[in-house]
């Protein structure tokens, strides 16, 4: 990126707001702490659903938000409820609690998702950088794995014996670094084109569905993304320090491990860009969608063997790394900017719902334990697979 712009400042500010926003010391035990706190593996995918639901009621409404008032606003307002939402799990005894936060979670995300796309494309296309959108969503990501090194050994090590004082200390300190995310955000600043919407919220709605409509493949595609993402990372994700136990890896070196994992996704990120200058980035989809969906596979039947289930996470890993990046880059490539920030947030309303049909379907099958539960996911993360991509040219 060119220094000194609209878009290296906002990328730059999104960077460490990201770091400090993905700080949750409970991470590395988070489904250790599930369980010790009363759940089982049914419901923890409940506790999933209840996020999806969260992102469901949430998604339009604070897109439509973002493209009438800016990005700024909208991250802040979504940094403060996704706060509160964490800090909520010191009281969750009872799954109610537990989905209460996870509801407030996934509201909160709404406040970030499409608006923070929009911004960086509209920053971008102000230097006529919008062609390295995906570096840059590249870049911001890795600020998560540049934390979670320090979080996730920092986490387990801390959550050693695994008492309820340890993870209450781990979630307080979430909290703290979360409050730094809020200030980070005051130095956001909206591109001229973005946040000045004032249409009548339907004519904007209606927008929003035909930019979708007229594009067909960005539907496709999108759905691509979101049904190799769920069981890839939403599934396998939530249960990776169980298995690690399971495998008979001592909590403390939990930690060490999903740190490895996320130094891996953090060099992955930083050569995104770098990737689609020589491989197709229709290809890469289509790769990656294969090899998350023979991991799975694998990881149902060779999960108690901890070398080959190490392995099976650096997979995942980089599946889960530079799958959204590439299409981020190849849907805002197409999308309107006056109703940029809708209609994406309008496509995760469709993730949404398949959030919500792959959870409640997987969560019936979870009860006969994790082969069955990884064979269902490696089964729709293949439907997910092989869903038809295109790339059009920029407009």
């Amino acid at each position: 990126m060119k220094k000194g712009t609209l878009a290296s400042r906002n990328i730059r500010v999104l960077f460490w707001a990201e770091l400090f926003g993905s700080v949750r010391f409970i991470q590395p035990v988070l489904a250790l702490f599930y369980f010790a706190r009363g759940l089982d593996e049914a419901y923890i995918l409940w506790v999933l659903l209840f996020w999806s639901t969260g992102v469901l009621i949430g998604e339009v409404p604070t897109g439509m938000f973002a493209d009438r008032y800016g990005a700024k606003l909208s991250f802040m307002i979504g940094a403060f409820l996704s706060m509160v939402s964490h800090g909520m799990l010191i009281w969750a005894f009872e799954p109610w609690m537990f989905f209460a936060s996870s509801l407030l979670s996934g509201f909160a995300v709404t406040f970030f998702s499409g608006a923070d796309e929009a911004l960086i494309y509209e920053s971008l296309k102000e230097s006529n950088e919008e062609n390295r959108m995906d570096k840059a969503l590249g870049i911001i990501q890795s600020a998560q794995f540049v934390v979670m090194v320090f979080v996730l050994i920092l986490g387990g090590i801390i959550a050693k014996n695994l008492t309820d004082d340890q993870f209450v200390l781990l979630i307080l300190l979430g909290v703290a670094f979360q409050s730094i995310q809020i200030i980070l955000l005051i130095f956001i600043k909206n591109p001229a084109s973005h946040g000045k919407y004032r249409e009548h919220p339907f004519k904007q709605l209606k927008e929003g569905v035909l930019a979708i409509k007229r594009s067909p493949h960005v539907l496709w595609m999108f759905l691509n993304i979101t049904l190799v993402f769920i069981p890839t990372a939403a599934i396998f994700g939530n249960f990776n320090d169980k298995l690690l136990s399971d495998a008979d890896l001592p909590v403390y070196l939990i930690g060490f491990v999903l740190a490895g994992l996320s130094i891996i996704s953090f060099l992955v990120s930083h050569v995104i860009g770098w990737m689609t200058t020589r491989i197709s980035r229709i290809t890469i989809l289509y790769v990656t969608g294969g090899m998350g969906v023979v991991a799975l596979f694998l990881v149902a039947y060779f999960r108690e063997i901890l070398w080959f289930l190490i392995l099976i996470m650096i997979i995942l890993s980089f599946v889960r790394t530079v799958r959204y990046p590439i299409y981020s880059q190849l849907a805002n490539d197409i999308i309107p900017s006056n109703v940029r920030a809708t209609t994406i947030s309008l496509l995760s309303i469709i993730d949404s719902v398949c959030d919500l049909i792959v959870f409640s379907s997987v969560a019936g099958i979870a009860v006969f334990g994790f082969e069955k539960m990884f064979l269902a996911s490696a089964a729709i993360a293949l439907i997910g697979s092989i869903l038809p991509i295109r790339q059009v040219a920029r407009k």
